[in-house]
């Protein structure tokens, strides 16, 4: 039989942990500390695994089974849900090591071999006062041509519209060394 939100509130911390079952493996895991935690027993390519699906009450019982059903879609086609949530973490993670101010020095070294010094320090000047605090923090593969459109538009409105179309033409160039770096996917049109 289902569980009811009134179960779930009720349900008081014991001496061992316990369970109190849900439906198709989905179940809520209640500690000797008063944590309660959704997780999912399921069977994958012969082994059991076990899916953590948050805490309660931060994870509401519908949420919970909104997030059960998505995770045995997947296993119905194939796919073991735990696997795709790994790859995804490590897909943010990856994004958020590669920010535009980071892929930026990357290209700086790479694009300073054959540049003057004054004018490799003075590109680094133009995209530390211009361009990183619009774009630095941000991962380089979620970039999007509207932020661009913003920059260039703060900047022209203190009357610099040659340094737009500077910072501008490095973003494009940084955008360039990423996409065959391996650290973006596209880049943002209409630059």
């Amino acid at each position: 039989m289902p569980l009811t939100d009134t179960e779930i509130k009720k349900a008081k911390p014991r001496k061992a942990v316990y369970r109190l079952s849900d439906e198709r493996g989905l179940f809520l895991q209640v500690s000797p500390s008063g944590g309660k935690l959704w997780r999912w027993k399921y069977r994958f390519e012969g082994a059991y695994r076990l899916m953590a699906l948050g805490n309660y009450p931060d994870v509401s019982l519908a949420v919970a089974r909104e997030r059960h059903a998505t995770a045995r879609r997947l296993l119905a086609s194939g796919v073991d849900p735990m696997a795709v949530r790994r790859s995804e973490k490590a897909a943010r993670r990856e994004a958020a090591d590669h920010t535009f101010s980071r892929v930026a020095g990357l290209w700086l070294e790479h694009w300073r071999v054959d540049k003057s010094a004054q004018h490799v320090d003075a590109t680094r000047r133009r995209l530390e006062a211009n361009v990183f605090p619009a774009l630095g923090s941000r991962p380089i593969s979620a970039i999007e041509p509207p932020e661009l459109v913003a920059m260039a538009k703060m900047i022209e409105s203190r009357g610099a519209a040659d340094l737009a179309k500077r910072a501008l033409q490095a973003t494009s160039q940084i955008f360039r060394f990423a996409i065959a770096h391996g650290y973006a996917q596209r880049s943002p049109p209409g630059r």
